[in-house]
């Protein structure tokens, strides 16, 4: 799947689509300021299949040229009081298959002396991969929809 095709499913389009095919995982989202642009504010209320009830997100930026998403997690139970926030910054860039990769940085804002588990990132990014692939999976089955 192209990086434009992957980048408008999982970024532009990706509140009302992820709700659609991850639903156990995500339950809602919600506009609280914005649209969507850099300095909107959301809010994910996420589904029985997760550990946690909700988050708030702040997108930071979007580069729909150069298929960069910027947004940080800045409130909700995710942060278990011992992250003041999480930041992450995805890129997706066309492989050499005609396909796309996808580059994550997270960095996570500890408060205090707080040290964060390598086991709880990986899950995280875990997570991450399996929604990423049922995007990917949703497009192969319908190419027409982005």
């Amino acid at each position: 799947i192209p990086p434009e095709k992957m980048f408008k499913a999982c970024i532009l389009y990706g509140d009302t689509l992820i709700c659609k095919i991850v639903s156990q995982a995500f339950k809602s989202v919600e506009y609280i300021e914005g649209n969507g642009e850099a300095g909107s504010i959301k809010k994910v209320t996420l589904g029985e299949g997760s550990q946690f009830k909700y988050m708030k997100q702040k997108v930071e930026a979007i580069d729909k040229e150069n298929f960069v998403y910027i947004y940080n997690v800045v409130e909700g139970d995710a942060l278990m009081t011992k992250l003041e926030k999480i930041t992450y910054e995805t890129k997706l860039e066309a492989s050499p298959d005609w396909g796309s990769v996808c580059r994550t940085t997270s960095k996570y804002y500890t408060i205090g002396d707080f040290e964060l588990k390598e086991d709880g990132v990986k899950a995280g990014k875990d997570k991450a991969l399996g929604i990423f692939k049922a995007i990917g999976a949703y497009i192969l089955e319908n190419p027409n929809a982005y």
